[in-house]
């Protein structure tokens, strides 16, 4: 099915958001079946992590631009080595009561804040925690045992033998719970499955990079098999990206025996709704093998970077002595999404060290880094000291924007942003766009989730500039055609995958 790409732009298209859409839509949330924000599993014994933890002596920025793929290092990570990954990633950072309301603040921003994201590992022995397939319960920040033994052989075979795979003695599985987001988004949810993934990957590819232990991305795999060995049901919940994590496993056993498992979990909602397009987008970009895995992971699609025909303006990064010396981990303590923007300017040497900090390559099977980009930046430019007002267009192998179309684009912002308020506010809005055809030649189908995820990734890693230059950040929905008509010609043939916006957050950032 995976070659099939009437598929894709079955789901793309008829996911779009539009005036008519918006107008007609007659969704409601439904409060008595809000789904729990938690997997729980209530017969397993919990494994407590560390909550404490020695902060990283890189500076934030420089972790944010580490690749974290360090192809020659002998590393295996610790448990408290996991515990900072879980922590830092998919964690708890902080606990606020409203009323009857608890709202606990995830590490990573997500739609909604609805949290469908779940990880686990599968890992050999590693000092301090037994060979095995772990869940991650981000309620209590423990790890709960769903197999004991060695199951790295499993995922080779079902990534056709990627070479991170059998060199890593962890590998970290991320999961989407649909019904979770789907909830408040519907069919749209499938595009929030790699949204959401790629915020918490790029915390997760951060931290890595912060305690140099390798990791590599992994999106090539047999869907079947990853999902049998974490005993989920592929309908409601499935796996969509893997991480490699270290270096020089020990030898790969034979894999024990597969049985289900039936592990109980606290039910999500009294009942849930379904949405068949999910599903069906799923299946159709699902790899059935681990051979099927090799074969797909070898193509790259064709791509070339934009011309320059129009006036081109250097990034200028802040100076080194200038730049914030907090570590990852006390930004993505305070890290969060801004509600409000002050409509205040930010600096273009600000903007320039996001940029160059956090548009760059992913360690990753499917994408080689200097392919990189697979899209496209284009920003709206409100409000930046140094830097005119207009459309813009990002080359970053030239470390300059290109100005597109000069003059006050504020309220046009705030329109496309789906009419809220933020898109307008902010200093700055960044669309990431994608042209899909040669994408999908390439890859089918699944060449869909690459396309959303890398951006979503490139996208969590500006949320982290920005909190590390003291600046908000938010991510936002919008008029998909409207966003294309509006960057055209240019952008033409593009389609939007995420829009994040920049500015000052109206409430100053701690």
């Amino acid at each position: 099915m995976n070659g099939d790409v009437s598929a894709t732009w079955r789901y793309h298209d008829g996911t779009k958001h539009s005036q008519q859409s918006v107008r007609s839509s007659t969704h409601l949330l439904d409060y008595d079946i809000m789904p729990l924000p938690y997997k729980i599993y209530p017969s397993l014994d919990p494994i407590s992590l560390p909550h404490e933890f020695t902060p990283s002596e890189i500076p934030a920025l420089d972790a944010i631009a580490a690749s974290s793929d360090f192809p020659e290092a002998d590393t295996t990570p610790s448990l408290l080595s996991l515990a900072r990954l879980c922590f830092f990633s998919n964690g708890i950072t902080k606990r606020i009561r409203r009323g009857n309301w608890q709202l606990d603040f995830r590490a990573a921003a997500c739609t909604g804040a609805l949290f469908h994201i779940e990880v686990y590992f599968v890992c050999q022995d590693i000092p301090g925690l037994e060979a095995g397939v772990y869940h991650y319960g981000s309620h209590d920040h423990a790890l709960r045992r769903l197999r004991s033994g060695d199951y790295r052989g499993v995922l080779r075979e079902a990534t056709g033998n990627e070479p991170s795979i059998a060199e890593a003695p962890v590998v970290a599985i991320c999961t989407s719970t649909f019904w979770r987001n789907a909830w408040k988004y519907q069919a749209r949810a499938y595009r929030h499955t790699f949204w959401d993934s790629g915020t918490i990957l790029a915390n997760l590819l951060t931290e890595a990079a912060a305690m140099r232990i390798p990791a590599r991305l992994v999106l090539g795999f047999a869907d079947t098999t990853v999902n049998q060995l974490l005993d989920i049901d592929a309908e409601r919940e499935a796996a969509v990206s893997m991480v490699a994590l270290g270096g020089h496993a020990d030898r790969l056993p034979d894999a024990p025996p597969q049985a289900r498992l039936h592990l109980p979990t606290i039910p999500l909602s009294p009942r849930e709704v379904d949405y068949p397009a999910i599903r069906e987008m799923h299946a159709a970009s699902s790899l059935g093998s681990g051979e099927g895995a090799a074969a797909w992971r070898s193509k790259r699609p064709s791509r070339s970077s934009p011309a320059v025909t129009g006036t081109l303006v250097p990034l200028q990064p802040m100076d080194t002595a200038a730049l914030p010396d907090q570590s990852i981990d006390q930004v993505i303590r305070r890290r969060g999404s801004a509600r409000q923007f002050a409509r205040e300017s930010i600096r273009f040497d600000q903007l320039s060290t996001m940029l160059v900090h956090a548009v760059h390559g992913i360690p990753c099977d499917c994408i080689d880094q200097g392919d990189w980009p697979l899209g496209d930046a284009y920003l709206i430019v409100n409000a930046v000291d140094g830097l005119e007002s207009g459309t813009y267009v990002l080359h970053p192998d030239d470390r300059a924007l290109e100005l597109l179309r000069p003059g006050n684009y504020r309220e046009r912002a705030g329109a496309l942003a789906l009419g809220q308020a933020l898109g307008a506010e902010a200093a700055v809005n960044v669309y990431f766009m994608v042209d899909l055809e040669p994408v999908l030649a390439a890859f089918g189908n699944r060449g869909y989730r690459v396309a959303q995820l890398h951006p979503a990734v490139i996208a969590g890693r500006l949320y982290l500039a920005a909190y590390a230059l003291g600046l908000g950040a938010t991510g936002l929905t919008f008029f998909d055609d409207e966003v294309t008509a509006f960057f055209a010609p240019h952008g033409a043939t593009k389609s939007v995958m995420f829009l994040i916006a920049l500015g000052q957050p109206a409430k100053r950032v701690a």
